[in-house]
């Protein structure tokens, strides 16, 4: 008996079985009725909210201040000098950061700008770009609260690292648990 050129590949081809009919009265809901949707609507709008916090987060400043901590305790030496200079450094770019935005250009491009009372100062000069006159291009007292919830933010996290509050804190390691 001579096999096809699939059989002789080894290639098997399966069909899958129709679906089963759907009982009497049609399919049932699955959407769980509405104390179900009520949570799913709860649970969307927290985890939209959420997202939004990132928005706020120093993150990027976080990941420099880590990843410059070690070589600053390389050998498990510290100087306050050093830990207080890299304090500065991030403190300031979480504010600095805190007030930049960006908006794209009809040309479909993305121009960065400082945020003024005035509006959206944008980095390049010279641009032939309108700049948007929204509100949100305003800087406000809620702006400058942001940017100090972030600095501390900060603070709180380089605070709790154990090498930073040995150099900062030398006598209390015991009384603050750094052993």
């Amino acid at each position: 008996m001579e096999k096809s050129a699939s059989e002789r590949i080894g290639i098997r081809i399966y069909s899958q079985p129709p679906p089963p009919p759907y009982p009497p009265g049609g399919p049932k809901r699955r959407d769980g009725g509405p104390k179900r949707r009520a949570m799913s609507n709860g649970v969307q709008r927290t985890l939209s909210k959420t997202s939004l916090l990132a928005n706020f987060l120093p993150t990027g400043t976080l990941l420099t201040f880590e990843m410059v901590l070690p070589s600053i305790y390389a050998n498990g030496e510290c100087s306050p000098v050093k830990t207080h200079m890299i304090y500065a450094l991030c403190g300031l770019s979480c504010f600095f950061f805190h007030f930049t935005d960006s908006f794209k250009g009809p040309d479909g491009k993305v121009y960065y700008g400082f945020v003024t009372p005035r509006g959206l100062a944008v980095f390049k000069s010279g641009l032939r770009v309108d700049v948007p006159r929204d509100d949100k291009f305003r800087v406000g007292l809620s702006d400058f609260v942001h940017a100090m919830m972030s600095v501390l933010v900060i603070a709180a996290i380089a605070f709790s690292d154990y090498r930073v509050t040995r150099c900062v804190f030398p006598g209390h390691a015991k009384e603050l648990g750094v052993g």
